[in-house]
């Protein structure tokens, strides 16, 4: 049996988790058994159903007041509870801000190895073994996991969407908590809102010092509403405050992998590709010639950008156009 976590925001599933559970699926394909879906919090159940499209045949619901807000001690005792009520022999998550708090404790309580932040399905079932990026994204690795349960922790689009089962059946579960679940608990949480989140993004459009001020953000935002797309940026940029850092990409910041990541005036130093060099397409816009982002990129543009990006900004406008 495979166990995964089926993490909602404010009762609403995206797209990393319908990738988990798909992930989850076929691990349990591999191994052999069924997929089995935890959720916490106030899902309802027809969207709990909804699991089932993607590979999970049951899904297990904790709904628990005290669980409403992340508390990442409980939620590793409940999604190990569920583990060990189904005999589970591995346990997926994904490896967002939520599971990167939960994923050495989940382990640790189910004394399992664990693999964070893989990038494809285990190559072996047995040995079980994971593909992981490793000295900071500049490297790949093979975990192989020998404990009798495995935790992984899925990045975030690294695995493609399989939405091919019917419904899943929705069974309540109730785990026991104690006050050693709750010493730690998040006095505030603040939230991003009529912004695409980073991690979830699939299309990035990210700019650094190559802009010069803060008020030329302007096309930068405007290239990406075209596009539909989040916006980042570069770490000295988040620094001097011209930017949010909840925008910053790279090794001390963010770790995307969307689609399409669009570097506008960003060199492309180490640090910052440790952050995106997991797009599956870089475009990068720079006035030198010899940036180091141009050999990271499958596209490169040699310019200015306060030429460039506004040209790019009409024609997208006007293949929009075109196929509405």
């Amino acid at each position: 049996m495979v166990l995964v976590f089926a993490e909602n925001w404010d009762g609403k599933f995206k797209k990393s988790t319908y990738e988990a559970v798909s992930y989850a699926a076929e691990i349990a394909k591999m191994i052999g058994g069924n997929c089995v879906a935890v959720t916490i919090g106030n899902v309802s159940d027809g969207d709990a159903k909804q699991l089932g499209k993607y590979g999970a045949s049951k899904v297990l619901s904790v709904k628990n007041d005290k669980l409403n807000g992340l508390v990442s001690q409980a939620y590793s005792s409940v999604i190990a509870q569920a583990a060990q009520s189904i005999g589970a022999k591995a346990v997926v998550i994904s490896y967002t801000y939520t599971g990167k708090s939960i994923a050495g404790r989940l382990a640790v309580k189910l004394k399992a190895g664990l693999a964070a932040g893989a990038s494809a399905l285990p190559s072996s079932a047995n040995p079980f073994t994971v593909r992981k990026k490793c000295f900071s994204g500049k490297g790949l690795t093979d975990v192989v996991i020998t404990s009798e349960i495995k935790v992984v922790a899925l990045n975030p689009n690294s695995y493609q969407v399989n939405a091919t089962g019917a419904d899943a059946v929705v069974e309540n579960f109730n785990a026991t908590l104690n006050d050693t679940d709750f010493k730690v608990q998040s006095k505030e949480i603040k939230k991003t809102s009529g912004k695409i989140a980073l991690t979830e993004a699939e299309l990035v459009v990210s700019a650094g010092r190559g802009l010069k001020a803060p008020e030329n953000w302007t096309m930068v935002e405007q290239l990406a509403t075209e596009l539909g797309a989040a916006t980042a940026c570069s770490k000295p940029v988040a620094d001097v405050g011209w930017r949010p850092h909840h925008e910053h990409v790279g090794q001390t910041g963010i770790t995307i992998a969307p689609n399409l990541y669009i570097a506008i005036g960003i060199s492309g130093a180490i640090q910052h590709l440790a952050g995106v060099s997991s797009s599956k397409v870089i475009v990068a816009i720079n006035s030198d010639a010899e940036a180091p982002f141009f050999k990271a990129a499958d596209y490169g543009i040699v310019g200015d950008a306060f030429e460039i990006v506004p040209k790019l900004i009409e024609e997208v406008k006007k293949l929009k156009a075109h196929n509405n």
